[in-house]
């Protein structure tokens, strides 16, 4: 029979916390790493006797969380050691995403590879929270039975919600979905379990959208580029701020609303009650009015506007310039709060970044103090529009990395 932690001796105790330590230390190691280690140079890069590393390695192994790859051949007298990967066949992660045109769903495996994707696309505004989460659940648990015939587990799930989420997965404010005070976690109780239950993991995190996109670029792109704003254009335009690797929320977790910056005060009126946001202006409806298209179907805006933009259609680049104009009026005043030196398009944004970079640079150029000696680089997403929802199963994967004792746990 195990020993409760706070009663078990000093010994156990420190023996049980070093042993998570170390599978962490190592399993960080090889999720790193440029090239698969093998034990002895795991050993000497951590100094960990050689004895420990192998027997960690061996609780990873057993766990499916590390495959052993035969090594390269090579010259020279000894044999070569086989190098150690991350396994894509165990435990993996669950994305989802609610915007207001459509859901998304997305399941990474722990090398981060995408096992399943599929997106249902609708005008979600005259639906119901409930009804929303019902739909969202539904994708859920088909992408549960996806993963399972591929022989993996979901060892937890990620919701991105555009609007201010509280750390407990409350939605406060939704203003493009109307969502007010939506217990999200509540709701989704009247379905099935998304994922199985792991000990020590939570089983479903709601976060908001261009924070869990912001993740999923720091993470994906180019891994020189740690200090970042994120913004995610959609209907609304949210944004996700990452300094020095780290996510910064701000004191209750609501950073990143660049969507309702005024950049004109007295301009359009805004869903959210004020007037002039930049919503109005460079939100994808906004820029879809501009160009003449009232009452097209939601889906497939931005390949539309890229489509016309590239034609040469003058009244779908005279939209896009105005709404990168706006944009970068907005994104040169948080450059200048922050002291940023990159600003990444993501959503509907990076489809149609050939034509709203120019305009977004112009501005930036033109209104940061410091662009004439350290110029401001302006560019697409790496994962385009499916940052979110890559993102949010990204963040599940993480944790399973940060903290393998748990999976390794239930694995047991």
């Amino acid at each position: 029979m195990s020993t409760p932690a706070d009663t078990a001796p000093a010994g156990a105790v420190r023996q049980a916390s070093l042993r998570e330590i170390n599978l962490a230390l190592l399993l960080g190691r090889i999720a790193v790493a440029p090239r698969p280690p093998s034990r002895a140079e795991l050993a000497a890069a951590t100094g960990l006797t050689r004895a420990t590393v192998s027997a960690v390695v061996d609780d990873l192994i057993g766990g499916g969380l590390v495959t052993e790859v035969e090594p390269t051949p090579r010259g020279g007298a000894g044999r070569p050691a086989r190098g150690l990967l991350l396994a894509g066949h165990g435990p993996a992660g669950l994305g989802l995403e609610i915007n207001v045109d459509y859901l998304a769903v997305c399941v990474l495996d722990l090398t981060g590879a995408v096992r399943h994707r599929a997106v249902h696309r609708a005008d979600l505004r005259p639906v119901s929270p409930a009804e929303t989460l019902a739909l969202a659940a539904g994708l859920a648990r088909q992408a549960r039975a996806d993963a399972h015939g591929q022989g993996l587990t979901l060892a937890g799930a990620a919701l991105a919600v555009p609007g201010l989420v509280d750390a407990d997965g409350v939605v406060r404010l939704a203003p493009n979905l109307g969502w007010r005070e939506v217990d999200v976690p509540a709701l989704l109780a009247a379905h099935p379990p998304l994922t199985e239950a792991v000990p020590g993991l939570p089983t479903l995190v709601v976060e908001n959208e261009a924070n869990l996109a912001a993740l999923g670029e720091l993470h994906t792109g180019d891994p020189g580029t740690t200090t970042f704003l994120y913004v995610s254009g959609e209907v609304g335009i949210g944004a996700g701020i990452v300094l020095d690797g780290t996510l910064y929320r701000g004191v209750r977790g609501f950073s990143g609303e660049i969507g309702h910056l005024p950049v004109h005060p007295e301009g359009h009126p805004c869903r959210c009650g004020g007037r002039g946001c930049l919503e109005t202006y460079a939100g994808q409806e906004a820029i879809l009015t501009a160009a003449g298209l009232t009452g097209a179907d939601v889906a497939g805006d931005a390949v539309r506007l890229a489509r016309l933009a590239a034609g040469g259609d003058p009244a779908t680049l005279a939209a896009l310039a105005g709404a990168g104009t706006a944009l970068g009026v907005a994104v040169a005043g948080v450059v200048n709060l922050l002291d940023l030196d990159t600003v990444v398009l993501g959503g509907t944004y990076a489809p149609l970044a050939r034509w709203l970079v120019p305009p977004v640079t112009a501005e930036v150029s033109r209104r940061v103090l410091a662009a004439a000696w350290s110029p401001v680089t302006v560019r697409p997403a790496v994962l385009g529009g499916d940052a979110a929802a890559v993102g949010a199963a990204g963040s599940v994967v993480r944790r399973i990395i940060a903290r393998p004792t748990a999976w390794l746990t239930r694995a047991g």
